[in-house]
């Protein structure tokens, strides 16, 4: 009995430190609206999802778009920190911004170090090229070959799955991801490999140049979402958020404004 007693305290003692700490501890999400700014972390150079104008210095995009909606639905003003792909983990970990949004893909590497919020499209790594070549492109091996000219943007996963999967062809990398596709239009390169919804953006803006190589059925499979700082408040926000602006039309308008 004096056992049991014994127990039953310590478990209660235990149980009310837990939550003090717990209560002692703000989050994430805490701090967020006491500050009165959400930090978003973006690249501006990955169309529709995100562009830095260079002389205004403002971004627009998609996921500009839903970072203002998900200020309003915390009630706080969006700060813009501007990043690039081959310095975005650098900056996460330096705690730059509180959230990284702008076409962001769910890697591992990414999921050790925060939270992924609800995936927002599902998709995965396709060529785009002049039109006058799809028929050439429509398989790796048909890619792989010596001759072959790969674009790619650096440090992120566009360049990771070309070097992971072509061992043959050429591969170069170009800076500037806002122009990398008129490198294919003009010549100078034969392909690129991006994700599926960035293709088909790409295609429009190039129409009759350039063409999505089998878009609805990637080389491979990945999501994009929302990558949080490790906050559990913070993504279930976010998570409830998405949930809701996908059931009321919110999301699809959007979607809509920028892919349709």
């Amino acid at each position: 009995m004096i056992v049991r007693l014994w127990t039953a305290l310590t478990l209660a003692l235990l149980v009310n430190v837990s939550a003090q700490a717990q209560q002692a501890a703000p989050s994430r999400l805490d701090e967020i609206v006491n500050r009165g700014t959400l930090r978003v972390g973006m690249t501006g150079d990955y169309k529709p999802f995100t562009h830095l104008d260079k002389t205004t210095q403002q971004f627009s995009g998609f996921d500009v778009d839903m970072a203002q909606a998900l200020g309003k639905a915390l009630g706080v003003k969006v700060e813009f920190v501007p990043t690039a792909w081959p310095k975005l983990m650098k900056d996460f970990e330096a705690d730059q911004f509180d959230i990284a949004m702008g076409g962001v893909s769910v890697t591992l590497d990414r999921q050790k170090k925060g939270f992924f919020s609800t995936p927002i499209m599902r998709e995965g790594k396709t060529p785009i090229a002049r039109c006058s070549d799809v028929g050439k492109y429509q398989t790796l091996p048909d890619i792989d070959k010596m001759g072959t000219r790969i674009i790619v943007n650096p440090g992120g996963t566009n360049e990771r799955f070309a070097r992971a999967n072509i061992r043959d062809a050429e591969i170069t990398v170009f800076a500037d991801n806002t122009v990398i596709f008129d490198e294919i239009a003009k010549g100078n390169a034969d392909l690129m490999m991006t994700d599926a919804s960035e293709t088909r953006y790409q295609q429009k803006q190039h129409a009759g140049v350039l063409c999505a190589v089998h878009p609805e059925k990637p080389f491979d499979f990945s999501e994009k979402a929302y990558w949080l700082q490790r906050d559990m408040a913070l993504k279930a926000f976010v998570d409830q958020w998405l949930h809701i602006s996908m059931e009321d039309g919110s999301y699809k308008k959007i979607y809509a404004a920028w892919f349709d």
